[in-house]
């Protein structure tokens, strides 16, 4: 296949990486930074430019941007798209509401997409051809999956495949990536925490490793699936009035339960003595 990825960054870096590595596919690269698209030419992660001109030619596309962007390249190209088009966004129904009425118009395939992999930092430069061994890719099909498809996301390394919705895709991903990113951020700003040098351990490294956010492309994300992340916000906010009146009324017996709820929760979602990447995302 000749593949187009739109976007040079962490995520479409790695896809042009592995693609380039792991198959026989020629890929096309767009990125407007300049430096990343260089840099890609040059580590032959992308065989050509995506252009104006050739976007036409390509059987697959894979939009790694932000998802206004995504939408934007889709409107504008639309008439010109001949194959099929992933969006690897991380909300769906606000890419989709616009890019399956162009499909439907245009006769291209649509199918949404989002790769369970990822790093602290972005950007090219931390792009990896194995970002993807043993990852969860989520689809959300508007029409059957291709076997080409299923077959190019296997030889990049992808071990589980879930089929979603645009509506639960968003439901689920505000628990397990939004509010994680929530929480991170607003942990690590606690006035103590510039003295914490030979204080903390791995519970301080573990909840706070995804604080270091893009504001930009999460603000956007949250905000775009706000509905969903506002109902977990809210749950979360609840629980912890819940425990700091136990706390700062000495309800023990309160407090415990309120743990113990807690514990419990946690191996519902992580059984004892299994693997968590035993479970797809």
């Amino acid at each position: 296949m000749k593949i187009g990825i739109v976007g040079l960054g962490l995520i479409g870096g790695s896809f042009a990486q592995a693609t380039s590595r792991r198959t026989h596919h020629e890929v096309y690269g767009f990125d407007t930074h300049a430096p990343s698209l260089e840099r890609a030419l040059g580590e032959k992660a992308i065989q050509h430019r995506l252009t104006e001109e050739n976007v036409g030619q390509m059987d697959l596309l894979l939009l790694a941007v932000v998802p206004h962007l995504a939408v934007a390249y889709v409107e504008k190209h639309a008439a010109q798209i001949r194959g099929m088009v992933m969006d690897l966004c991380g909300i769906k129904r606000a890419v989709s509401r616009h890019i399956r009425p162009l499909a439907e118009k245009h006769g291209f395939l649509y199918i949404g997409g989002h790769p369970m992999a990822g790093r602290e930092n972005g950007g090219y430069a931390n792009a990896s051809p194995q970002m993807f061994d043993g990852a969860s890719m989520i689809l959300v099909p508007h029409t059957e999956i291709p076997e080409s498809i299923n077959a190019y996301l296997r030889a990049l390394g992808f071990a589980n495949r879930k089929i979603s919705t645009d509506e639960t895709h968003d439901r689920m991903i505000a628990f397990t990536s939004q509010m994680a990113h929530v929480v991170s951020n607003n942990y690590c700003k606690s006035e103590v925490g510039a003295d914490h040098h030979g204080y903390s351990a791995d519970s301080l490294r573990d909840l706070t490793r995804v604080a270091g956010l893009n504001a930009q492309m999460w603000s956007e994300l949250f905000i775009g699936n706000k509905d969903f992340l506002l109902l977990e916000l809210d749950r979360l906010m609840q629980d912890i009035g819940r425990m700091r009146d136990a706390i700062e009324q000495e309800k023990t017996e309160e407090l415990e339960q309120m743990l113990e709820e807690g514990s419990a929760a946690k191996y519902r979602l992580f059984p004892r003595g299994v693997a968590c990447d035993e479970y797809p995302s």
